[in-house]
């Protein structure tokens, strides 16, 4: 792959126009402000990211997630950007916007996870693969429909989805992505047929065309035709490592405003990152400060900092690997030893006493519940939409979403498109309704 293929203006659903208009922000800036501006995105406000949202303490909800993954995601393609611009001086590839899409990718990795953080997507997974929902199996599949892209539901995927898809009443092209940002979100760019089973695929049957499209004009190498698999874009491994370091790094804050991880604990998690030098500095700083908030926002920082200096370092290392398509795993898992234990024992301190926590834990059963019964009352209403309480259902839908569609396989995805663009708040007030725990007033 090459530098000045791979970076591209050109947008997805207007090839073949011509804008003569010149415009003050770049390309990518504008992909920036179109994600930022749209409805999908106010959103995210709304999802729960890991723990339980409202609350009296402020934690991270997917909004506040995404935004502090892109400003990371700048500074990695910044960093990048400006070494590329040095090791190829000659290159036409305009290396200086690698910040701006990288940022916009992270803005939109996470617009397709349905509400209920990471357990939504475990919901509509097992409500196809263990569920009522498993019953349809043979229509689908009688249809050639890919039974896969709902047994091993992914959010990532659906993210594309919603960027590309033209809903009905709505511009051909989705949201008019250029191709460069559309392919920095694709973190497994192959089909769910390859998932083995895990929730870990890029795109959607319906996508899948759409995407390869895209992956031919970037020059990204495919690697299989059939099941389609293509090697990574670059800037997918900035993106992942954005999402990955505010990811665990900003749980440990959270959890710790929360009463979940003790202030010893949290410094000696996040100190653990530095050599003894650098954590004696740490130390000398963290004494001018006496609110124990503060003194934990001051070393997520710093650990923040080291990460995507060290991240910027692997990339740049791994520069020919990425473009050949053979650099395998993250670049996490290719920091320097000392700090990639300090990020492992971060992680499995997260999943033992963070992510299984009693509040983290009510909420993914809630997820369940609410996601499962939501999925099965509308499956069932595009089962049988004559019938009178089905009508009152699929009337509740709005129109963009095409229940009426005349494959089954695109009418599971409607009803999947509806519930996984819903907010927490959303999805339980229906859940009510619905049910008759709640009614509206009259």
């Amino acid at each position: 792959m090459n530098w000045e293929q791979l970076l591209s203006v050109k947008r997805f659903g207007l090839e073949n126009y011509k804008n003569l208009k010149e415009h003050e922000r770049t390309e990518y800036q504008r992909d920036y402000d179109r994600l930022i501006f749209s409805s999908p995105f106010r959103r995210l406000q709304n999802k729960t990211q890991v723990f339980p949202l409202p609350g009296s303490v402020f934690v991270h909800n997917r909004l506040t997630h995404s935004l502090e993954v892109s400003s990371v995601g700048r500074s990695l393609g910044e960093n990048v950007g400006r070494e590329l611009r040095k090791r190829h001086q000659d290159s036409k590839a305009h290396f200086e916007e690698i910040g701006s899409i990288v940022s916009a990718a992270c803005l939109a990795h996470d617009l397709g996870n349905p509400p209920f953080g990471h357990s939504g997507e475990e919901a509509i997974s097992t409500f196809f693969l263990e569920g009522k929902g498993s019953s349809l199996r043979s229509l689908v599949e009688d249809e050639k429909g890919r039974w896969s892209d709902f047994t091993c539901f992914e959010g990532n995927a659906n993210s594309i989805r919603l960027l590309m898809h033209k809903f009905r009443g709505r511009r051909e092209g989705g949201f008019v992505m250029t191709y460069s940002t559309l392919a920095s979100i694709v973190k497994y760019p192959y089909s769910s047929e390859l998932s083995g089973g895990k929730n870990k695929f890029g795109f959607f049957a319906s996508e899948e065309h759409d995407y390869a499209q895209i992956a031919d004009s970037l020059g990204i190498i495919k690697l299989n035709s059939n099941p389609l698999k293509f090697a990574r874009y670059p800037l997918v491994y900035l993106v992942e490592a954005a999402d990955d370091i505010c990811y665990q790094i900003m749980d440990i804050e959270d959890a710790h405003k929360l009463n979940l991880v003790s202030t010893e604990k949290a410094k000696e998690l996040l100190l653990s990152f530095f050599d003894s030098e650098r954590r004696e500095k740490r130390l000398s700083n963290l004494s001018l400060v006496s609110d124990l908030n503060e003194q934990i926002a001051y070393l997520r920082a710093s650990v923040i900092g080291l990460l995507v200096a060290e991240c910027t370092k692997v990339f740049m290392e791994n520069e020919d690997l990425i473009l050949s398509g053979k650099f395998e795993g993250s670049l996490i898992k290719k920091l320097p030893e000392r700090v990639k234990n300090a990020y492992k024992t971060c992680s499995e301190f997260a999943f033992e006493k963070i992510y299984r926590s009693k509040d983290v834990l009510d909420v993914e059963l809630a997820g369940y519940r609410i996601i499962g019964f939501l999925l099965e009352t509308f499956t069932n209403a595009i089962l049988t939409p004559d019938h009178t309480y089905s009508k009152l259902l699929l009337d509740r839908i709005p129109e963009q979403y095409e229940t009426d569609s005349p494959s089954l396989y695109s009418k599971i995805q409607s009803v999947i498109d509806y519930i996984s663009g819903m907010t927490d708040v959303y999805a339980l007030d229906l859940y009510h309704k619905l049910t008759g725990i709640g009614l509206p007033i009259v």
